[in-house]
């Protein structure tokens, strides 16, 4: 109604415009990904990793730091953790913006829907970022920003649709339960 018109007025009058988000793929090749065991959250040594061992590899593969452990490098030793295997593929989604959580529910049910046809995967993954200097954190909560802002959980879905959730925030907020 008359409310709509007097806002879109306000945001064409100001030059405000929507962006759309900003979605981006790469390949990755030859990549060391951690095995992993939906049963094992804290992983079994020489069997598979553990949900810490993997939030921070995940890390450093979203972040393209090397992880080939070579000594010379500046940046990093940082390597896969073990045990690990070699991945002749993978493809890294990133999308930039703005999203409402029913897109990310509904891209959630979509990257369930790719176990059923027969895969090579094991597992795939969503992480989805915060901003850092959101006003809200979790729930309507105040996001209590103090040098990092942290606010991101991760989903790691298993080829038999189980499920792990990880969530991380600065020290300034709380998790949800």
């Amino acid at each position: 109604g008359a409310e709509g018109s007097t806002l879109m007025s306000y945001f064409s009058k100001n030059q405000i415009q929507a962006l759309k988000p900003k979605i981006t793929f790469s390949t990755l090749r030859d990549l060391q990904c951690p095995v992993l065991e939906s049963n094992e959250l804290q992983g079994k040594p020489g069997e598979s990793c553990s949900t810490e061992e993997l939030f921070e590899w995940l890390g450093a593969v979203l972040n393209q730091v090397s992880l080939d452990n070579k000594s010379s490098s500046f940046l990093t030793t940082y390597c896969c953790p073990q045990p690990n295997t070699v991945v002749e593929k993978a493809l890294l989604c990133t999308i930039t913006g703005f999203i409402i959580p029913e897109k990310i529910i509904q891209l959630l049910e979509q990257l369930c829907c790719y176990f059923g046809e027969p895969k090579l995967a094991y597992w795939l993954t969503l992480t989805v970022h915060g901003f850092a200097d959101s006003p809200v954190s979790w729930r309507e909560n105040e996001h209590g920003f103090h040098k990092g802002g942290e606010n991101l959980y991760n989903f790691v879905i298993f080829r038999n649709l189980d499920y792990w959730l990880q969530m991380a925030v600065g020290t300034n907020d709380d998790c949800p339960p």
